[in-house]
């Protein structure tokens, strides 16, 4: 008998499922300030999956305090760069840019993802940002930052990616001096500087692509059974909807772009971070094949294929903290890239 009711296939939340227009990840919320002024986001390249034997500290779990193999992405996190600090203010339609200050040295291969400035007139833009925190024009603070992929031998580009990451913390005048401070001493900054081992973070990525894919594929819908099969076809639906509204809504599963769309996971476990394929992690020895410079360990998996662009920020809405350990954290590690 035909079922009166079900639930519906596939997600509307993410509709249009369209092709995102960049790679580079856009993130329009962050955590609440909390502690002493810092950047809040980092950005590094997936390298792949492996597993290590780590010893359980969730509090009240069934298996507290024992080992357990426990699946984990590498990213490698080469230092990224500041190279300017822009303050936004309130207006009528949101947040608009006010003004920004812009270091005099950048990167040699940022010219090809920006058009630099000609002239270094950092000091003068800085007292401006500073002159208009002290005013109250200022809403809220971004540091302009960008990756150095031409670091990194399992990368195929030189092309940086250039994304903005909000400063937290404090009041906006510390905000306003740290960032200063940190983009006149040459804006070089690594993953340690923002986050620690063993605390949660959202991880933002652009999903494989797969191209133009049917409504089976795509929102998961049922293949046709028995005598309705016999029409012809088995991976179609049945119909476009009723005679009224004499239209086609959008909310009928159809045939379309599949993959290549932005997507956050929320609560990934960051466990810890390393400096080389041969370094020696609490008497434990890894090994990630061709991963030699620094990375990051990230509990499970995340969007995206390898050497694809992540970025990370603190939850911003974490579920529970876990007790960071730093005595006991790995039994051991083993390598299985991929």
């Amino acid at each position: 008998m035909p079922q009166p009711s079900r639930p519906r296939k596939g997600s509307m939340g993410f509709s249009p499922r369209k092709r995102v227009t960049r790679e580079v990840p856009q993130i329009r919320s962050w955590p609440d300030d909390d502690g002493s002024p810092a950047l809040q986001g980092f950005a590094g390249y997936k390298a792949g999956m492996t597993h290590v034997v780590m010893v359980n500290d969730q509090a009240n779990s069934s298996r507290e305090g024992m080992e357990e193999s426990v699946p984990v992405t590498v990213v490698e996190t080469p230092p990224m760069r500041a190279v300017a600090l822009r303050a936004y203010e309130d207006t009528a339609y949101g947040m608009k840019p006010l003004t920004e200050a812009w270091t005099g040295e950048f990167h040699e291969e940022l010219d090809r993802t920006l058009s630099l400035p000609n002239e270094n007139t950092f000091e003068d833009d800085a007292a401006e940002i500073r002159e208009a925190v002290d005013d109250g024009r200022v809403a809220d603070l971004r540091v302009i930052t960008h990756t150095v992929p031409a670091a990194l031998d399992n990368v195929p580009k030189k092309k940086p990616d250039v994304m903005e990451t909000r400063v937290g913390g404090g009041s906006l005048s510390e905000r306003a001096d740290f960032a200063l401070d940190l983009v006149e001493d040459g804006g070089e900054h690594e993953m340690s500087d923002v986050f620690r081992a063993g605390e949660y973070l959202d991880v933002a990525g652009v999903t494989k692509g797969k191209g133009t894919q049917g409504p089976v594929k795509r929102w998961g819908v049922q293949k046709r059974k028995g005598k309705h099969a016999r029409q012809g076809w088995r991976r179609r639906i049945g119909n476009l909807g009723p005679w009224n509204p004499s239209r086609v809504r959008s909310t009928v599963p159809q045939q379309g772009q599949t993959g290549y769309h932005q997507r956050t996971e929320l609560n990934k476990r960051l466990i810890d971070f390393g400096a080389g394929a041969d370094a020696s992690v609490d008497g434990g020895f890894v090994n990630y094949g061709e991963v030699d410079g620094p990375y990051a360990l990230v509990k499970g998996s995340v969007p995206g294929p390898n050497k694809r662009l992540l970025r990370f920020r603190p939850a911003v809405r974490p579920n529970d903290q876990p007790r960071l350990d730093p005595e006991v954290r790995y039994v051991s590690t083993a390598s299985n890239q991929g």
